[in-house]
């Protein structure tokens, strides 16, 4: 028991950090859930509760970042929280099996797009076709956030460095508040009618909770082309082992 609350909280930081400033927390926490016993579906309920939970840490910590952006965040809100939504009914109703074979080619579009260097200087999206691919895409991810999770960080941060135009810091900031009310939109369905293991919900939100807070201060102080990159190739190797998973399982 001791040894699965260590490995727990241990894979929790470890994700808190990873995902606050690269979203990719459950490149760490949903391996560990499958570690200590639980099943898939389990385990991707268990790590939704978790990341929702611990999500308000990497608030508090990218609170500098925040700062002026109230308005695209408050734009932005309501589309995530209805994608969350969705994408829990779908758990709860639908079976998981096409969405995961999937999912590896979406975290490695993603990928890529960031890998490709914006102008300093560009121009948020401001025409109409624009707007309505920027709403598209922000409800699509929360859609994805809510059903499985995976890298939805990654996904939403190659959207937003398109739509926004800003730094990667203060992006990563506004990321951070749109997947974690998506991921409390789908917690609290999982809490009330899913498969949830609090036992191991508890360790790994604790571990979560640091990590998160830690993490957007380690971010501000990387060179931008670093945390990019950094991001891009390991969303890549998330895929990859996606992938993988999708086809053996």
């Amino acid at each position: 028991m001791a040894a699965m609350v260590a490995l727990l909280v241990a894979a929790g930081f470890a994700a808190g950090l990873t995902g606050s400033m690269a979203g990719l927390a459950s490149l760490f926490s949903y391996p560990a859930l499958l570690a200590v016993g639980l099943s898939p579906v389990a385990a991707n309920q268990t790590n939704t509760i978790a990341l929702a939970v611990s999500s308000v840490g990497s608030m508090l910590g990218s609170r500098p970042e925040l700062r002026g952006q109230a308005p695209r965040v408050l734009r932005l809100l309501p589309l995530t929280i209805l994608g969350g939504a969705i994408g829990a009914g779908l758990v709860l109703v639908t079976p998981s099996d096409a969405f995961a074979l999937i999912v590896p080619f979406l975290v490695a579009g993603a990928s890529l797009v960031l890998l490709l260097r914006s102008r300093p200087d560009a121009a948020p999206v401001t025409s109409r076709a624009g707007r309505a691919a920027t709403v598209v895409g922000v409800v699509a991810v929360g859609v994805y956030s809510g059903y499985f999770g995976a890298a939805a960080g990654v996904v939403m941060m190659a959207l937003l460095v398109r739509a926004l135009a800003d730094s990667l810091v203060r992006v990563n900031a506004v990321k951070n508040v749109l997947l974690g009310a998506s991921n409390a939109v789908a917690a609290i369905g999982f809490a009330v009618l899913g498969e949830v293991s609090w036992s191991a919900a508890l360790p790994l939100t604790a571990g979560l909770l640091v990590g998160n807070y830690c993490g957007p201060a380690i971010a501000r102080r990387l060179p931008p082309t670093v945390l990019r990159v950094g991001i891009a190739l390991a969303g890549l190797v998330l895929a990859a082992v996606l992938l993988h998973r999708a086809l053996t399982t």
